[in-house]
């Protein structure tokens, strides 16, 4: 064979970690939150990512205490949710996603706004000590801050908010950044994405690398 490489499946994982952690700049995250950023970091290989990683104080102990109360883990899109490892999860906690129920299209039309905020709408009977995950749409970050900003609307327990983007992503990140209702992580900017929310939340669920 002309070609030589590691084959070793978790040699791979511990010299990619290793390298992260050699060339990143990872000395503000807590020990808590340097797991998530590493993940985070390993997903996109791009180091220089964690310039952009933003943890609000406490959310990694309040997203795992979630997970391992049994929260379920309400996702944006399917592309969050077919990426979270299942076998990871503490106690295995549902993983929802309602973009593609039934009645959404009819629902955005009569919200005026798109399917991905609209499916929001049927997560309020599972919102309540939540771990929210949204990778995609701007429009569903900014929904969901809309959407608590009423007190009768249940809180979740910690939101990730990184959605990609040219247009809303920063905007919605910079607004669930400043108004916090819950514990937060974001990526500043048009940076994110579903690979490094799925990222965040498989490290949540298992500190170990």
């Amino acid at each position: 064979m002309p070609y030589h490489y590691e084959m070793n499946g978790a040699a791979i994982y511990a010299e990619s970690f290793a390298t992260i952690r050699r060339e990143a700049n990872l000395a503000r995250f807590d020990p808590d939150e340097e797991p998530i950023a590493v993940r985070m970091i390993h997903a996109t290989g791009l180091v220089g990512l964690e310039e952009h990683i933003r943890f609000s104080p406490g959310f990694a102990a309040t997203a795992r205490a979630a997970l391992g109360a049994g929260a379920p883990i309400l996702c944006d899109a399917r592309m969050v949710s077919e990426g979270i490892t299942r076998t990871r999860l503490p106690a295995q906690n549902e993983v929802i996603c309602t973009l593609q129920a039934d009645g959404i299209p009819d629902l955005a039309r009569e919200m005026g706004n798109t399917r991905s905020a609209a499916a929001l709408e049927l997560w309020r009977p599972h919102l309540a000590g939540a771990l929210v995950a949204i990778g995609n749409a701007p429009t569903a970050l900014f929904h969901l801050l809309n959407m608590l900003e009423d007190p009768d609307c249940p809180r979740p327990a910690a939101i990730i908010g990184c959605p990609v983007g040219f247009v809303g992503a920063r905007e919605s990140k910079d607004a669930l950044w400043a108004d916090q209702p819950v514990p937060c992580c974001i990526v500043e900017g048009r940076l994110g994405g579903s690979a490094i929310t799925v990222a965040a939340i498989n490290a949540i669920a298992s500190r170990q690398e």
